[in-house]
């Protein structure tokens, strides 16, 4: 019996739904690829410290990465340890002493918290950032320094923004007379 083009149209149809529906891998591993690649050019391995609107880092051509380690943030106003205000700047420079008790105070309050490991890392000192303003004046760094020091945190590293070292891009001026 001869079936007529709705009826044939209707019959495909039918057998078309009742097929099991196939999952194209080959595009889904495509998009998995490119995002793989994505994140990899993309990663860096750039370490940013706390960051302080109130603080401005002087500039630098240093190299160093930063390490994980306790930061003295120094604004114009404030001195912070781990983000807790310990002292203000202004007592601070008018005072004589060449510590500042409150600093000193905070610093071995956490050196008792973590001991030493080892006697190589108990004669090395603790390790410190200081985070200072680029406008702070060198007797407040001075005597901040001195109390880390006085304080076992003896390997003391200062913050800094970095820009590009100048003297490492060969010079193309003067090419072609």
């Amino acid at each position: 019996m001869k079936q007529s083009i709705h009826a044939k149209r209707m019959e495909r149809h039918h057998r078309r739904l009742n097929q099991q529906p196939k999952l194209n891998l080959v595009s889904l591993m495509d998009i998995f690829t490119i995002l793989v690649f994505f994140l990899l050019v993309n990663s860096s391995d750039v370490e940013v410290l706390q960051n302080n609107k109130e603080i401005v880092l002087p500039t630098s051509v240093a190299e160093k990465k930063p390490e994980n380690n306790l930061v003295v943030m120094v604004s114009e106003q404030n001195i912070l340890v781990g983000g807790r205000k310990v002292a203000d700047v202004q007592p601070a420079l008018a005072s004589e002493d060449s510590e500042i008790p409150e600093l000193k105070k905070e610093l071995e309050y956490l050196a008792s918290r973590k001991p030493y490991r080892s006697l190589a890392e108990e004669e090395k000192g603790r390790d410190i950032t200081i985070m200072g303003d680029e406008k702070i004046p060198y007797a407040l760094l001075k005597k901040i320094m001195t109390t880390c020091a006085k304080s076992e945190y003896r390997n003391i590293s200062l913050a800094v923004s970095q820009v590009p070292d100048d003297s490492a891009i060969p010079e193309a001026q003067g090419v072609g007379g």
